[in-house]
């Protein structure tokens, strides 16, 4: 296989943050989610389900339509060597093999070198990179690789904590299985020092989650 279609077959398979919003023709997927219905067994027309198509079809655009992964750094000459590790954060997405969703409690470190991002954009890049049919594993790694690409460097690392509806609710039905998922790059690749805390803080952080 050649670079360029070694490079084609990545931008495929793993969609970039700067991808454009998928086009959702709502009235089209209303009118699937009718003959859905019907292919279930149920009254599309029937009261409670009149405008059950409608909203599932403005769902589904909003969802594939998350705010911009954009981030913003703050200079700040005096920092070195602190580890900063943000958590709490909950994002939903959805499973691309089942399409049934996934809630994603995402933890994410760094070492400041003369700069700080702020804060609420961890939220907003996790909550870009959910906003599609996803896998938890792509997804620890899009957020680690977007956080780097911000601050120019490698020194990040990402936990994800994810409940899968489609263990839970189908298959095994296993309402208690947890899968984590850790990235490390740069410094908390080569530092187990620094790797152990950060997971550590991310793991107390998880709680009984």
């Amino acid at each position: 296989m050649t670079s360029t279609t070694t490079a084609a077959a990545r931008s495929t398979a793993v969609p970039r943050p700067d991808r454009a919003a998928p086009h959702v023709h709502t009235n089209r997927v209303a009118d699937l989610i009718r003959q859905l219905l019907v292919e279930l067994g149920e009254d599309p027309a029937r009261e409670g389900l009149a405008d059950t198509p409608n909203r599932v079809a403005a769902w589904w655009k909003d969802f594939l339509s998350p705010s911009a992964a954009a981030a913003t750094c703050f200079a700040e000459s005096h920092l070195s060597d602190q580890l900063v590790v943000v958590g709490g954060m909950s994002v939903w997405s959805l499973c691309e093999h089942h399409m049934l969703p996934m809630n994603l409690h995402v933890a994410a470190g760094y070492v400041p070198d003369g700069e700080v991002v702020g804060l609420s954009k961890f939220g907003r890049i996790a909550q870009h990179f959910a906003g599609r049919l996803q896998v938890q594993e792509r997804f620890t790694r899009q957020v680690a690789e977007h956080l780097g690409d911000v601050m120019g460097r490698k020194d990040v690392a990402v936990a994800v904590r994810g409940v899968h509806l489609c263990m839970s609710m189908r298959g095994v039905r296993m309402e208690e299985a947890r899968t984590t998922t850790v990235y490390n790059g740069g410094r908390f690749g080569t530092d187990p020092v620094l790797s152990q805390q950060f997971l550590t803080i991310a793991a107390g952080q998880w709680g009984a989650v």
